[in-house]
């Protein structure tokens, strides 16, 4: 396993879910940290409210692209850019995984902790790996430095 799928694994072991992941890891990797945003992404979980609709690595991944390229305050326009991006991720997503949609991509495999009542899912790792990457790759080819937010 590589030094992002341990971070993934570290993450998802503590309770993250996929879309809290992506965002977290991007924080991270800047040196801060907005519990506000990680907590408010929770309802992106397990495909947008437990109902396994769209996936949260894909909405989690947009989210990332709006931290850097999106609107922020009053004073802001988003990047000219961004739609462009989330348009070559969310296509690039599909056709990598061949759906959007939670059930489609993971169906219900998944393992409860009775304790905490925190529902994990299985096969979230790969997707959330190469979809972080693909985010990085596109942010970089639209003049984005990650880790930094600042455009180049």
């Amino acid at each position: 396993m590589d030094e992002t799928g341990f971070r993934m694994f570290r993450l998802s072991s503590v309770g993250y879910c996929c879309a809290q992941i992506m965002i977290k890891m991007a924080l991270e990797d800047e040196g801060t940290e907005n519990e506000d945003l990680i907590r408010a992404l929770n309802g992106l979980c397990m495909g947008i409210g437990s109902e396994q609709k769209t996936c949260g690595v894909l909405t989690g991944g947009i989210a990332v692209l709006g931290l850097y390229a999106g609107k922020g305050n009053d004073q802001e326009c988003p990047s000219p850019s961004y739609t462009a991006m989330v348009d070559e991720f969310t296509g690039w997503f599909r056709e990598e995984f061949g759906s959007t949609d939670c059930a489609d991509l993971i169906g219900v495999c998944s393992v409860i902790d009775y304790q905490t009542n925190q529902e994990y899912r299985l096969k979230c790792g790969d997707t959330l790996i190469r979809s972080f990457e693909k985010i990085r790759e596109i942010l970089r080819g639209h003049d984005f430095t990650w880790g930094s937010r600042v455009p180049d």
